[in-house]
């Protein structure tokens, strides 16, 4: 979309992203997973070379997701729709607790189904399913190679390759959505395609009295790194920003492009771009914000794009972040909204039953798209439903085939370790802000603690 407001209304088909690679997975092999048949469960077949299934009698599904995020229940409720002899168990916390809890959860409670932080460490120490088996049994090695990539572990607990071990609802893209009656009132008409026009929207803004970002910064969880990365992307390779979340040997987050980046979001921080009390503010308190029409720009994933279509209809928009010089190509993270098997899972063939059924099912794409506002996983050519371009899904699918075309898809910095976006990145980010740590310090003290992370 050029415009802040579009003339025009049209209905498109959105084409698959195979070029998605940021958050994809791990391997495909001929074994069953963990190298031989699974164990039967209750409610399910016995999975030795043929399709699991959910079988015909009742199944209780034990399931651990993040709370606020409509999707995973809209699914499992449809599933149970289809599948009456399933139900689910679901308990809910945030990302953050999530993140400090899955290791235990996994080996002391075991959920069929889990969603999942940075897997290496859980696939390296056995507690997630090993899915080659199911990768094999469903067709999964059939799609897009780069959906999956992101949910690979070798043996040395390596990313990009090796053994699958999760699985994604749906692949996810981020940018930044825009309030378009703020953008008319701050005279910005048409969206940035450069930084230096980002730069001028930002300027523009402030001289308006109006809140340039509001962006979450608070607690646990550092959402300066969603522009930090975005601004690394612009000034450099998503490929090096990949090789070092997948811990490729060599590979320093500490390089001349990306203190640029650092440099130019500490310039944001100093002109007051981000709201007073970035550092205070969390994640629902930057939606509150933006759908309250309190900033003019978010920087977030297209997770929000159903709830901003509901709630903000025909009023917000998204782009990608632009690229440094003109012309230049576009990226953005991208990855799986990631789902694992506990290796102790009861009912491990129903769970992967409902992740292809999730990437196969015509509803359920449907749902991934309407409600999650993002592309679904699997085959390059499956079913799309119609999507209106002008409104914010719309936008967001259409920018995810331009990431795709620039094969600009990165995973998130944050995943880099299992402790490095609590231990690391939100305290550098919340320090930067505060004027305790400069942006030519931040990334070193990032790298120094990456290092001493993967040694451990």
């Amino acid at each position: 979309m050029d415009k802040i407001r579009p003339s025009r209304r049209s209905r498109v088909r959105v084409p698959a992203l195979a070029g998605m690679a940021l958050a994809a997975v791990l391997g495909l092999s001929a074994c069953a997973p963990g190298g031989t048949a699974a164990t039967p469960s209750q409610g399910s077949t016995t999975f030795a070379g043929g399709t699991p299934t959910c079988g015909t009698k009742p199944v209780t599904m034990s399931a651990y997701f993040e709370t606020g995020f409509p999707l995973p229940k809209a699914l499992t409720d449809e599933f149970t729709k289809q599948h009456p002899n399933v139900t689910w168990n679901i308990r809910e916390d945030q990302f953050a607790v999530i993140t400090q809890n899955a290791a235990r959860t996994l080996a002391d409670s075991p959920p069929d189904l889990m969603r999942l932080p940075s897997i290496a460490d859980l696939a390296k120490e056995g507690l997630l399913k090993n899915l080659d088996g199911y990768a094999k049994a469903f067709g999964w090695d059939e799609w897009p190679a780069s959906q999956l990539e992101q949910l690979r572990v070798e043996k040395s607990g390596a990313r990009g390759s090796g053994s699958l071990y999760a699985q994604g609802l749906n692949f996810s893209l981020t940018g930044v959505f825009y309030n378009k009656d703020l953008a008319k009132q701050a005279g910005i008409t048409s969206t940035p395609t450069t930084l230096a026009e980002f730069d001028d929207a930002l300027a523009k803004a402030k001289a308006k009295g109006i809140t340039p970002i509001a962006q979450f910064n608070g607690g646990a969880t550092g959402g300066l790194a969603f522009p930090l990365q975005q601004l690394m992307a612009s000034y450099g390779s998503p490929t090096s920003i990949n090789d070092w979340v997948f811990q490729k040997s060599g590979a320093d987050i500490d390089t001349s492009t990306n203190q640029q980046a650092a440099q130019h979001l500490e310039t944001w921080v100093k002109a007051g771009y981000f709201a007073k009390d970035v550092n205070s503010l969390d994640y629902s308190g930057m939606m509150s914000r933006f759908i309250g029409g309190k900033s003019l720009f978010i920087f977030d994933g297209d997770w929000e794009s159903g709830n901003l279509d509901k709630q903000m209809a025909g009023k917000a928009g998204f782009f990608l972040m632009p690229p440094a010089t003109a012309g230049g190509k576009q990226a953005a993270m991208s990855a799986p909204l990631t789902y694992g098997i506990a290796a102790g899972a009861k009912h491990a063939d129903c769970a992967a039953t409902f992740l292809n059924w999730v990437a196969t099912d015509k509803t359920a794409r449907s749902i991934d798209v309407k409600v999650g506002g993002s592309h679904p996983m699997g085959l390059a050519d499956a079913y799309m439903p119609d999507v209106d371009s002008s409104t914010v899904t719309g936008q967001t699918l259409a920018a995810g085939a331009k990431v795709s075309k620039d094969n600009g898809a990165m995973d998130f910095i944050a995943n880099a370790t299992n402790a490095i976006y609590a231990k690391s990145w939100t305290p550098q980010l919340q320090s930067l802000v505060a004027g305790r740590v400069s942006a030519d310090d931040l990334l070193k003290s990032v790298q120094s603690d990456y290092t001493s992370q993967i040694k451990q």
